[in-house]
């Protein structure tokens, strides 16, 4: 099966910037969606951005929205979350997911392990 894994994140200082990337490996991919969702602790995991196979449809969560953007390599198999601005509510685990493309969760199929990011005010 396809497999995902997050990568990049880390510990950064309020109104700094971290770019998270996402390969993806196994069987040849379809024209899926991806998208890129957070979990805080105690706290659902929200949606925050997605992006269909071709780049035509980017959604952004509410919170991050012209702060953060979603894009992919698809020669590379792989998904990418620039942001900037960051904030100390930004501080969550952040997982990608491949299918949808939707801004629901339960609309994909694969997702990775997570990787952390901590916003320090």
């Amino acid at each position: 099966q396809v497999q995902l894994v997050e990568s990049g994140g880390g510990m950064v200082q309020a109104g700094g910037s971290l770019r998270l990337s996402c390969a993806a490996s196994g069987p040849s991919f379809g024209r899926t969606g991806m998208a890129w969702f957070r979990q805080a602790p105690g706290k659902e995991r929200e949606f925050v951005a997605v992006i269909n196979w071709s780049a035509t449809y980017i959604a952004y969560g509410d919170s991050v929205k012209d702060r953060f953007t979603i894009s992919r390599d698809n020669a590379k198999n792989t998904l990418y979350l620039q942001m900037n601005s960051l904030k100390p509510e930004d501080t969550a685990v952040y997982y990608c997911a491949a299918g949808g493309p939707s801004q629901s969760q339960r609309a994909y199929d694969y997702w990775g392990q997570g990787t952390q990011v901590t916003v320090s005010s």
